[in-house]
């Protein structure tokens, strides 16, 4: 089969015999690869339950699981022909036999029916799994609950409030002395992130080393370092110089007048005087030359000079020793408050039984490295693992890398629970798209592991399949060509020199367009008094730029700009129209740019999906909502009653409520409210009717009663618009997730509430023909036609971490004017790494766009260049790009194919706002639902049903006996003759309870007897059926349906015999004496069974079970009975 070489590479990737590690470019198909690698193992006979499949997100693992799940599910119903040619295409060799065809078609059910499921999953999951199956092994409570943000933030919290109450609170207070801008809280996140640094006591001598410090060195070191004798006299000599010179020697005069004393605050005038500012060409450096003025240099201060030099030298080198100090100090403060945090927080969690995020790795990763435990269950997980895969892998971090090589670690050494199978690894990834480094992401592990699994496979005899896939099967050539040209010399970011990229679409027309400039605005316009104070003015770049977007989206729409197809076989010429859902904006951070995208479009009435994400408090759906708890818990609050009275939920304007709340003799809003309740009687009731229920109804009840009984979520929506349900649904979430931790309460969810910050993604339909709006980091994995990046101006890189990392030991950052070389030359390692992901960061922006590109700026550009727009600009230029007129200005353009060809068709898109026309059956009442009618049991057609007996039988006790023969007759025929005895006893004592006055001996007896007649052994035979459910409509019964049981059933190859068992006490001699409710029973049965068998001959038999006496009763005796049966009227 010939193939083109971008399959033909996925094709060689998704081979299941050999370890593969693929480097795929963006858009390359990597999720079709790992797809076609586990329907390959599938193929090649791996059970589903062996294959070990991890991904990154949740949304990865369930669009891998439903493709794979497409695809075997489409195998089951293909013909030979179709289903061979595409076993070829995915790459199987071999003839395809028929059996090879029945096994592809049976996958579907396979892969579903696999105990535990396809393990496709996040490695979080997959280490939640390992610790539930191990839990003592693991030391994690078999029970254990994940933790979320607010719960982990609380418990923060809660440790912090322990320790300042306890012999620990010198801790927080020496603390709390250093703490600046942030609080405990954010001091306390970035500790757990690094609590492996905290789990011990801090080394003070270590820490002195690493800052160039002396073990013991304290501040009066510091000081003997400057003051070494004799600087008093040299001090007022200088001053009394410094007063008759200049206008800068007199201010250099007053400062030094404070500098009395051997002391650090007299140091610090020392440094603020000797030493240049933060901004000079050598910061902090002496001012030898240029300290005091040339006139007193040569002057009243020549003969001291000398020493006014050496001493400003010393306060040079001592500066940065006092840097050192105050870090060393504030370091070995962080790390006793530190250990003592982490101890108290650790012990919460195992008490709460909580596992946060970084629990699940680490604690795999221990149980997997620990040498009493690690064989054990690695024996135990290499008896179901024989193939692993990875996605995403530059995403997965060194202590995830450490989870993947343990499991591994029996594939490479060549051993394991089962011999003589092949065993692989497959991983795939792509340093260039490592943009999660603050979640841990080391793009380096990628090669590191990489060159790791390459040895140690190689080894064994089994080398590693190192493949890229550098076609892309999503961007147009242009977008590609722009990818090389403006990453070309960035190797340090990840970008080899071997990293181009292929447009497999080589003939798709594509084209990027570089916007012009949106310079800053000059200074903030004024505007009127009314306006919110943190909204931007109309004349802000961003504003700008936000409305120039939105017109040109807009424009694009409704002149139908012609946009390629680029199906796969579509010619290149074929085109449709621009809609909204083909536009995907992309930020680099929600700032007030990302608002105003938002907001603009909205002003044109362009379909958006919104933000994609959310604060829940903020949303006006949640705080009308909060607004109405308040007014429940609080009744005299009449300020929330007013803002749910004014918000949808009840509409009312602005005079309604002036009308109500001016002049009132009341105190309070509700009893005015309650005043006027024959005008607003329905409100009032509602009002009332919540009010008696708070105290009773737990918070997610009644917040759902509001929305449903009182067409709360209706009336939110119909205002708000159908991006306000993401809100209500979250607060739907929040009170059911604060009913689980506490006893719930209207007044405690609401105090839970305000101080909950969560922020929830929402999940925004690429389908549902609607622009987008989201950041790079949350476009990962998606693609668009178009692509905006309006958001590339400068960016200055801050790090805000008051942690820093020095090998394994944490540093205190300080300020910036605080900071000793160490942890400056740290601060700039860490922005570099930014720089480089920030690279990163723009590739995966711009491989999004599938056929037109744009990029735009508002505000300043870097003066290096670094800038995204700088980037790309150069990059244009460097490949051709041509200028443009846009109608905004002149910028730049790179096209490739005949955009001028494209043909429209006649396809009719959708018009924007067009309403849809609704079926008839939209706008007529809903029938008449009637229940079903109730079946008849055969039983129930009238007629007696057992001949007089003089024994005066009591009736009861005759229905309990029959049931027990019943029963024996169901369990013994087919169980050795021996076990009878005591497996009739059990079951009798067990169904006996409620019988009284009835000789279980009796029963055994007769059902031997039965059992043991040669003549009727063909009825308890193997094949025979037991108490078998029959259901049939008999025309005789007025169409009426009947079920019911019958106790014998066998069926042969030309006639079935149902047979029904009566433990009567006076049995008939003949059919004519049959009791005509039998009869009429019998009829209804044979009438059924004649349904389900047509094409048989039908028998019906009595078995009287007290003589052992099988009667037939022939086809004409049960017509004439049915004819006769009576049919209980219906119930409905």
């Amino acid at each position: 089969m010939t193939r083109d070489a971008a399959t033909e590479r996925q094709v060689q990737a998704a081979a299941p015999g050999a370890s593969t590690w693929v480097s795929a470019n963006a858009g390359s198909g990597k999720t079709r690869v790992l797809t076609d690698r586990v329907a390959r193992l599938l193929l090649e006979e791996v059970s589903p339950e062996h294959i070990l499949c991890l991904t990154y997100t949740k949304a990865a693992a369930s669009e891998m699981q439903n493709r794979l799940f497409d695809r075997l599910g489409s195998w089951t119903m293909k013909p030979d022909h179709d289903l061979r040619a595409e076993l070829l295409e995915l790459g199987v060799t071999g003839r395809l036999t028929g059996a090879k065809l029945r096994h592809a078609r049976t996958l579907f059910a396979r892969a579903i029916e696999a105990p535990g499921g396809l393990k496709i999953q996040t490695i979080h999951s997959f280490c939640a799994a390992l610790l539930r199956r191990f839990p003592l092994e693991a030391g994690v409570s078999p029970n254990f609950r994940e933790m979320d943000e607010r719960s982990a933030a609380e418990l923060r919290a809660d440790c912090i409030e322990q320790m300042a109450q306890s012999a620990d609170a010198m801790l927080v207070d020496r603390l709390a002395s250093q703490i600046s801008a942030l609080d405990f809280d954010d001091i306390g996140a970035e500790i757990i992130r690094m609590k492996a640094a905290f789990s011990h006591a801090p080394n003070a001598d270590a820490i002195y080393r690493d800052l160039g410090l002396l073990p013991g060195f304290c501040s009066g070191d510091l000081l003997d370092m400057v003051f070494i004798g004799g600087e008093g006299p040299l001090l007022d000599q200088l001053i009394t110089g410094l007063a008759a010179g200049t206008t800068t020697d007199l201010k250099n005069a007053t400062k030094l007048s404070l500098a009395k004393g051997n002391c650090l605050s007299a140091l610090l005038v020392l440094e603020d005087v000797f030493l240049s500012g933060s901004t000079s060409k050598e910061p902090f450096s002496a001012k030898i030359g240029k300290f005091p003025t040339k006139k007193l240099q040569i002057g009243a201060l020549a003969t001291v000079m000398p020493q006014i030099e050496d001493w400003m030298c010393r306060v040079e080198v001592a500066r940065e020793t006092r840097l050192g100090l105050i870090t060393a100090e504030k370091t070995v403060v962080l790390g006793q408050f530190g250990q003592r945090f982490i101890q108290r927080y650790e012990a919460q969690k195992l008490l709460k039984g909580w596992l946060d995020f970084d629990d699940l790795i680490l604690k795999a990763r221990d149980l997997l490295t620990d040498p009493a435990l690690a064989q054990w269950v690695l024996y135990r997980l290499d008896g179901g693992i024989d193939h692993i895969l990875v996605d995403e892998a530059q995403d997965t971090s060194p202590v995830q890398w450490q989870v993947i090589e343990k499991l591994a670690q029996e594939f490479t050494s060549g051993e394991g629970a089962r011999q003589n199978l092949i065993r692989t690894i497959f991983v795939v990834g792509d340093k260039k798209q490592s943009i999660y480094s603050f979640q841990g992401a080391d793009p380096s592990e990628f090669d590191r592991m990489k060159n790791e699994f390459q040895s140690k496979l190689l080894a064994l005899g089994q080398p590693l399949q190192d493949l890229t896939l550098e076609y892309s099967f999503r961007s147009a050539e242009a977008i590609l060509r722009l990818v090389d040209a403006t990453f070309e010399h960035h190797v340090a970011s990840g970008f080899g020199k071997t990293s181009l990229h292929r447009a497999f679409k080589s003939d798709m027309p594509g084209r990027v367009d570089l916007w012009p400039l949106v310079e800053r605005s000059a200074s903030a316009e004024e505007s009127p008094w009314y306006d919110p104070v943190d909204r931007l003015g109309a004349q802000h770049h961003s504003v700008v730029l936000a409305r120039r977007v939105a017109a040109e989206i807009q424009r694009m729409i409704v002149e139908k700009i012609p946009l390629p197809r680029g199906g796969k076989d579509d010619a290149a010429s074929v085109a449709r129209p621009v809609q909204p859902g083909d536009f995907l904006i992309l930020v680099q951070r929600r700032s007030d740019l990302f608002q105003e995208l938002i907001r603009a479009c909205k002003l044109r009435d362009l379909p958006i999906a919104g933000a994609d994400r959310l604060k829940v408090g903020a949303e006006l759906a949640v705080r009308d909502l909060a607004a109405l708890l308040s007014f429940l818990a609080t009744p005299e609050d009449s300020l929330s009653l007013a803002v749910v009275l004014k918000s949808p939920l009840c509409s009312w304007d602005e005079q309604a409520l002036f009308a109500l709340a001016h002049g009132r003799d009341e105190p309070f809003l509700w009893q005015a409210l309650r005043r006027q309740r024959a005008c607003y009687p329905e409100l009032v009731e509602m009002f009332e009717t919540l009010m008696g229920q708070t105290d009773f109804l737990r918070p997610y009840d009644l917040i759902e009663r509001i929305l449903t009984r009182y067409d709360g979520r209706q009336k939110l929506l119909a205002r708000l618009g159908g991006e306000a349900e993401d809100g209500i649904d979250a607060l739907l979430s929040q009170a059911l997730n604060y009913e689980q931790g506490t006893i719930p309460s209207l007044s405690g969810f609401l105090i839970w509430m305000q101080t909950d910050a969560l922020e929830i993604k929402r999940q925004i339909d690429s389908n549902s023909n609607q622009i987008r709006v989201m950041t790079v980091h949350g476009a990962k994995g998606l693609e668009a036609p178009i692509v905006i990046l309006p958001d590339t101006a400068r960016r200055d890189i801050k790090i805000t971490d008051q942690i820093i990392r020095y090998a394994e030991q944490p540093l205190w950052a300080n300020s910036t004017a605080e900071r000793p070389q160490i942890t400056r030359d740290l601060i700039d390692e860490m922005k570099q790494r930014l720089i480089y992901e920030r690279d990163r960061l723009l590739y995966v922006a711009i491989t999004r766009a599938e056929k037109w590109l744009i990029v735009a700026a508002a505000g300043d550009l870097s003066q290096d260049g670094s800038d995204w727009y700088s980037r790309v600009s150069a990059g244009l230029q460097t490949i051709g790009a041509t200028s443009h007129d846009f109608r905004f200005g002149r910028g730049l353009r790179l096209q490739t194919g005949d955009w001028a060809r494209l043909d429209l068709g006649t396809e009719n898109p959708p018009v924007l706002g067009r309403c849809a026309v609704l079926p008839p059956y939209f706008c007529q009442p809903a029938p008449k639902v009637f229940p079903p009618e109730k079946t008849l049991a055969p039983s129930s057609l009238g007629g007696i049903k057992a001949l007089s007996d003089t024994r005066g039988t009591d009736v009861e006790a005759a229905l309990q006996y029959g049931h027990l023969i019943h029963l024996l007759l169901e369990h013994l025929p087919g169980r050795p003759q021996s076990d009878w005895p005591e497996l009739a006893n059990q079951l009798l004592a067990r169904a006996s309870c409620d019988a009284k006055n009835l000789d279980a001996s009796a029963v055994i007896a007769e059902v031997t007897a039965l059992l043991t007649t040669p003549e009727l052994s063909h009825i308890f035979a193997s094949q025979a059926l037991a108490e078998v459910a029959v259901s049939a409509t008999v025309p005789g019964l007025e169409g009426r349906r009947i079920q019911g049981t019958i106790d014998r059933l066998l069926v042969n190859r030309d006639e079935v015999l149902a047979v029904d068992f009566k433990s009567n006490a006076a049995v008939p001699s003949d059919v004519a004496l049959c009791p005509e409710g039998i009869l009429r029973q019998m009829a209804a049965y044979s009438a059924a069974v004649k349904q389900i068998y047509p094409d048989k001959i039908i028998k019906i038999s009595i078995l009287w079970t007290k003589t052992a006496t099988l009667m037939p009763l022939c086809d004409s005796a049960l017509r004439a009975a049915l004819a006769r049966a009576q049919v209980p009227p219906s119930d409905r």
